[in-house]
């Protein structure tokens, strides 16, 4: 492979790369929208729909890539670390990843989770949220979204630390209280 024809494909791919993530930033959700509605299935292999808990509960639906690596599962046992506060305020934490119904169940009975995991095998739920991490892929980025009881997005955290998503989620709850009382 000659340094030209080299070239010429490093091109293509940081285009292709390039048009990929403007997509998404194009599409990305912003506080203040009204999450998407969604049916996923849980752990159990129940059905699960966000508009049974709406009008009741605030929703903080966070997405990550796998069950049981090792920032996904310090993630998750600060959330189920927190879920008293979570709760006291009234909020539902739910985890949606690409993982099976069993990888699920494995992860919640290894870690003690005390909360709901979503299967999204089909990374439908991760499009409709625009969290997938590229085209090809069967992974979500790390991204948490605080769905208020009207169904509007009051916070989200969008990076790959796992324990700053805990951290400004009970920052924003406090604050979603504070302003719905």
């Amino acid at each position: 492979m000659n340094t030209l024809t080299l070239i010429c494909g490093l091109i293509t791919a940081l285009t292709t790369c390039t048009a990929f993530i403007a997509l998404a930033a194009e599409n990305a959700l912003a506080i203040g929208d009204t999450a998407p509605l969604f049916e996923g299935t849980d752990q159990d292999n129940n059905s699960w729909k966000l508009q049974d808990h709406l009008g009741n509960k605030n929703v903080l639906l966070y997405f990550y890539p796998r069950d049981n690596t090792p920032g996904c599962t310090l993630e998750a046992c600060s959330w189920r670390d927190s879920i008293e506060q979570f709760n006291n305020n009234n909020t539902l934490v739910v985890g949606v990843s690409f993982d099976s119904a069993e990888s699920h169940r494995k992860f919640i009975q290894k870690q003690n989770l005390n909360f709901t995991l979503l299967t999204d095998s089909k990374g439908k739920i991760a499009d409709l949220y625009h969290v997938r991490r590229g085209p090809e892929t069967d992974l979500a980025r790390r991204v948490s979204f605080l769905i208020a009881k009207d169904g509007r997005i009051s916070h989200i955290t969008d990076t790959a630390s796992a324990s700053t998503h805990v951290t400004e989620m009970k920052d924003a709850i406090s604050d979603l209280d504070a302003d719905n009382p």
